[in-house]
């Protein structure tokens, strides 16, 4: 009887194995990183960090209008922020490694969603949809051109390496020789315009993914609010090149 049940409970646990690593149950990251909302709020918290960033930089950049002496005094003011409690430079580098992996999540948030829309529409809709905004339909296209012009705007005022006349230690000639050329104007410009558009429409999404559009005056608001702000920077950023290539700043 003894031998009996032992054999019992061996064929048992041949039937039913011990878990593995695979029959885990995956974390509350993992599952909230998996689904549609978890990535569409990756998504939005990175997009609302990238414009903070975005709106800082461009009253920085503003500051080319005051002159070589507080452009350049700008610039060395960002390499020193934080000391003595932060080394050199250190600040700078923490700003940049956020918005490294902002721009990484965003972008792969991003691309995954674009790919489950199509897996989920192999096939074109019997009838038409409604037109969506130039925006909305630019978005994936302006993704790409804005991720370029960052590879591009690293190689051309961080590293030089695309700068001609570029003087290590001399941002504001620096930026004067990017914008003495065509094609930095038509580089920067095109990708400031594509940065409203993103904007224009990312915002309000984000906003919306985040819950914050509850009524139609929200609604009414955000939608204002975005318009203003893509308007805004598009402005502020273009008007850099506009007063090199005019000679209000050379």
């Amino acid at each position: 009887m003894a031998l009996a049940t032992r054999t019992d409970r061996k064929s048992r646990d041949r039937r039913s194995p011990k878990p593995g690593p695979q029959d885990r149950r995956p974390s509350m990251a993992r599952t909230l990183w998996d689904s549609n909302i978890g990535k569409k709020t990756v998504m939005a918290v990175s997009g609302l960090v990238m414009l903070l960033y975005l709106i800082v930089h461009m009253l920085g950049n503003l500051k080319i209008f005051f002159g070589a002496g507080e452009f350049n005094g700008y610039a060395h003011w960002l390499r020193t922020l934080g000391e003595p409690f932060l080394h050199h430079e250190w600040a700078l580098w923490i700003v940049r490694v956020v918005l490294v992996a902002a721009v990484v999540l965003h972008a792969v948030s991003a691309y995954q969603l674009s790919r489950r829309d199509l897996a989920a529409r192999p096939v074109g809709y019997a009838h038409k949809r409604r037109r969506a905004s130039y925006a909305t339909r630019t978005m994936r296209w302006g993704g790409v051109i804005l991720g370029l012009f960052i590879v591009w705007h690293l190689l051309d005022l961080t590293t030089l390496t695309v700068n001609e006349n570029a003087q290590p230690g001399h941002p504001y000639e620096n930026v004067v020789a990017t914008f003495d050329t065509w094609y930095g104007n038509v580089v920067y410009i095109t990708a400031m315009l594509a940065l409203g558009l993103h904007i224009r429409h990312g915002f309000y999404s984000a906003a919306q993914t985040l819950g914050a559009t509850a009524s139609a005056a929200r609604q009414r608001a955000l939608k204002t609010t975005a318009n203003g702000l893509a308007l805004l920077l598009t402005l502020g950023f273009v008007s850099v090149p506009v007063a090199v290539m005019t000679g209000v700043v050379s």
